[in-house]
């Protein structure tokens, strides 16, 4: 399959007025959305070319589903998840009518003291946050059943990890939403990742894992995670998005603009937990190895990538297979 400008007509369903006419409807609130998020670099073309097909898209296929379709976004650090996932759930709502609801398996990171109990008992690098195995998957799992079908529930809460102090946020600080929903968003770096062949796992692949793991004890604990409980978690995603970046440079670049921002947001007191170039360098290959993988192989499975330039924007889409569903309830 090759890479095209936009999703074609047959994944989306709209004729070219019906997308006209979404575009001038939602086109002042997306404005405003990127103005909010303090994003200037984003040209309003794409909102033609891809965003507005991509919400199309989605929405034709939660309606073919007749149930809450579950996207997973998956994209190196960096590479506009978030930024992704907020504009797509303004154009679903403000564009489309559906109920959106979002997360990010960043919130399900295992508390500080959590993964400190990991790193003794299994390996120190995993008292760094990040890697399979340093995630709370059960609580993942339920917050999705609590988001697909709530029950009596009125609210959901969703929880938030402060990455500023390294840690999960309270729990009166975590998010409420009312379910049901017709859409969820779930976002992350490793989203939908699978295990490595257990023979890729001989050699290291940076300083981290030659100096720190020369035993491999560590990347084979993620790995295994990845072939158990992620496995199981991820094969609740209905439909897989790639955000595809050039190369591991960029993503050490585009993490790095992340960070500056995270620094403007935080009071003095939180500096110190705030990284610099070397401590954000060493960051990185905590994720090296997997990232690595999943740009060498899922542009091939997911089932649509948007292809990112070294400007940070869209160049490009490939679609892979798109999900038919039975539209039985």
């Amino acid at each position: 399959m090759t890479y095209s400008e936009t999703i074609l007509p047959e994944i989306h369903g709209l004729t070219d007025r019906e997308l006209a006419q979404l575009h001038a409807r939602v086109s002042q609130a997306f404005r405003q959305a990127l103005a909010k998020a303090q994003i200037d670099n984003l040209p309003e073309p794409l909102l033609h070319r891809i965003y507005l097909p991509l919400a199309a898209a989605l929405v034709k296929a939660a309606r073919e589903k007749n149930s809450t379709l579950v996207v997973g976004v998956n994209g190196a650090q960096g590479s506009g998840k978030t930024t992704l996932c907020t504009l797509l759930g303004l154009l679903l709502e403000s564009g489309f009518g559906v109920r959106v609801a979002g997360f990010s398996i960043d919130d399900l990171y295992l508390t500080r003291s959590e993964r400190a109990t990991l790193g003794g008992s299994v390996h120190p690098l995993l008292t760094t946050r990040g890697v399979p195995g340093t995630h709370d998957v059960a609580m993942g799992r339920q917050l999705l059943a609590d988001l697909k079908n709530p029950g009596s529930k009125e609210t959901v809460l969703i929880p938030v990890f402060d990455k500023a102090v390294d840690d999960r946020a309270p729990r009166s600080a975590w998010r409420a939403v009312a379910p049901p929903f017709d859409i969820i968003l779930f976002e992350g770096w490793c989203v939908g990742a699978t295990p490595q062949q257990l023979e890729e796992l001989s050699q290291p692949v940076n300083t981290l894992e030659e100096q720190e793991d020369p035993h491999g004890t560590w990347c084979n604990h993620v790995n295994a995670q990845l072939a158990g409980d992620y496995a199981r978690f991820f094969a609740e995603i209905d439909l897989l998005i790639m955000l595809e970046v050039p190369d591991m440079e960029c993503i050490f670049a585009w993490r790095g603009l992340q960070e500056q921002k995270l620094a403007g947001q935080k009071r003095q007191s939180y500096a110190t937990e705030l990284m610099d170039e070397t401590a954000l360098r060493r960051f990185i290959m905590h994720y090296e190895r997997l990232t690595r993988h999943m740009l060498a192989e899922m542009p091939g499975r997911a089932n649509l990538v948007l292809r990112l330039d070294r400007c940070h924007q869209v160049e490009a889409v490939r679609i892979n297979h798109w999900p038919a569903f039975s539209n039985t309830p």
